[in-house]
C-alpha cells in the first residue's frame, strides 16, 4: 500500500498538485507553522518541568554531576526552543518581500535542528530524572531505552518510508 507523498521543500518532484511556486511554499510555510506549535508545546513543557524542579527542596541534595547535568538540560531546553522560534523571527524580519520559498527552507532546516536537540533533551531528561530516583543501571537502561524509540521512530521508520516511496516513484 503506498503512503500519501507531500513535497519538502528540497524536494523538486511534482506530487500531483496544481498549484503555483508561491501556493506551495504557502502550504509548506503553514505545515511547519503547524510542526513548529507542536515542537514549542513540548518543548515549553520540558522547560516548565526543568524550570520548576530548582524550587524543590530536595534540588540542594544534587551532587556536583547532577547540578551539571541539570544545568546543561536548561540550556539545551532553551536552546530548542530558540532554534524551534527561529523561522518564526526570520519571517518577521522577511514579511511581505516574497521570500516565502527562503523561510520556508530555513523553517525545515530550523525543524530538523530543533528535533534533534529536542531529542537531546528528552533522553537527558530522562536520565536527570532516573539518576536522581534511582541511579545507577536503572539511568543507563532508560537512557539506551528511549534513544532506541527515538531513533527508530525519529529516524529509522521515516527514512524507511521515504526510501519504500521512492523505489515506488521508480517503477
Amino acid at each position: 500500500m503506498a503512503l500519501p507523498r507531500d513535497s519538502g521543500p528540497h524536494d523538486d518532484l511534482a506530487d500531483g498538485r496544481d498549484e503555483s511556486p508561491a501556493e506551495r511554499a504557502d502550504r509548506n510555510w503553514g505545515e511547519v507553522l503547524q510542526e513548529l506549535r507542536v515542537l514549542q508545546t513540548g518543548t515549553q513543557i520540558l522547560t516548565g518541568f526543568l524550570l520548576a524542579l530548582a524550587f524543590q527542596p530536595a534540588f540542594g541534595d544534587l551532587s556536583e554531576g547532577q547540578t551539571i547535568a541539570y544545568l546543561t538540560l536548561v540550556v539545551l531546553s532553551a536552546l530548542s526552543s530558540i532554534v524551534a522560534l527561529a523561522p518564526v523571527a526570520l519571517h518577521r524580519v522577511l514579511f511581505q518581500r516574497q521570500a516565502k520559498p527562503a523561510v520556508v527552507a530555513y523553517g525545515h532546516a530550523a525543524l530538523i535542528t530543533a528535533l534533534l536537540t529536542v531529542s537531546v533533551l528528552l533522553v537527558g531528561v530522562v536520565g536527570f530524572v532516573f539518576d536522581v530516583v534511582v541511579g545507577g543501571a536503572a539511568t543507563w537502561i532508560a537512557l539506551i531505552a528511549l534513544t532506541i524509540v527515538i531513533v527508530s521512530l525519529w529516524v529509522i521508520a521515516p527514512v524507511s518510508i521515504r526510501a519504500r516511496l521512492q523505489t515506488e516513484d521508480e517503477r
